[in-house]
């Protein structure tokens, strides 16, 4: 026997389903947005970068990644409200360290890699509740290039390098990686609402 909803059942389910509709549009609307504002900031730090490497070599690479970074990162924050940035399990500056939500993704992003998917193309988004209040958080692992290594490699990095990180970044973690490992992730908050 088929059975039908009437009356508030049939108005509660339709709701139901045209709110679940709305958030997977949502989602995919700020994942989206999400993707752009994360491309536009990994271009613009990639520009600075390759214009400091060709410049000065990794030591004006290091000035872009302590000086400059977090200033892209401001000028995305500020021009979409929303908090832009860079996180590690393996973080140089300890103002990047990342939060319990971070550290879960960047487990998870490992974990990925581990069975074989490919850094480049992760990603992660969700509404989650922060401090009492919705938000859509989104990270975007950051692969290591061959290029990484001058500042990020094990044995590799030149002394005058070694030097220079350690006077700026005395608890330096960001160490040892090889191309392919996940360097870290870009990350985002955005309101709910």
């Amino acid at each position: 026997m088929r059975r039908t909803l009437t009356g508030s059942a049939a108005i509660a389910a339709i709701l139901i389903a045209t709110l679940a509709a709305r958030a997977d549009t949502d989602m995919e609307a700020r994942t989206n947005a999400s993707r752009t504002v994360i491309k536009a900031f990994a271009g613009s730090l990639q520009a600075e970068l390759k214009g400091a490497m060709k410049a000065s070599g990794p030591l004006g690479a290091i000035e872009v990644c302590s000086e400059k970074a977090p200033e892209i990162a401001g000028r995305h924050s500020e021009e979409n409200g929303w908090k832009v940035g860079r996180t590690s399990l393996k973080y140089r500056n300890p103002g990047n360290a990342p939060d319990e939500w971070e550290l879960r993704v960047l487990q998870s992003f490992e974990d990925r890699k581990a069975a074989g998917e490919d850094p480049a193309t992760m990603d992660h988004a969700e509404f989650v509740d922060q401090n009492g209040k919705p938000v859509f958080r989104y990270m975007k692992a950051i692969p290591t290039a061959e290029v990484c290594l001058n500042c990020h490699g094990g044995d590799n990095v030149k002394p005058e390098v070694e030097a220079k990180l350690a006077e700026l970044y005395p608890d330096d973690m960001a160490r040892g990686f090889k191309v392919g490992d996940i360097r870290g992730a870009f990350t985002i908050i955005q309101p709910a609402e």
